[in-house]
């Protein structure tokens, strides 16, 4: 068991006094969850909200990126992103217009 835990509700580690997770124990987590990074991810997410909620003066970006924001590491690769097709969409004909034959 490990000495890193939180101390709430100002969510420091109670093992060296840094703000959690201290750098023992983000690789602890790494290693408990090395299987499992979608269930690292939602434990600490839970983490944060009830970082957010013990903590309201904190900006949410700040605490994102300390609970969530090192959970991705650079060895895996990032998810492709679909971008938007630059084509543009033919305008409706008018009702006006003639109709072709198809």
């Amino acid at each position: 068991m490990t000495t890193h835990g939180p101390v709430m509700p100002i969510w420091n580690c109670g093992g060296c006094g840094l703000p959690w997770p201290c750098p023992t124990r983000k690789r602890e987590l790494r290693a408990e969850y090395a299987d499992a990074p979608v269930s690292l991810a939602l434990y600490l997410g839970s983490c944060f909200v009830q970082a957010t909620e013990d903590m309201p003066w904190t900006p949410a970006g700040v605490l994102h990126r300390r609970f969530l924001g090192w959970t991705r590491t650079p060895d895996r690769p990032t998810p492709a992103v679909q971008q938007r097709s630059t084509a543009t969409v033919p305008a409706r004909p008018s009702r006006n217009a003639p109709q072709q034959a198809v």
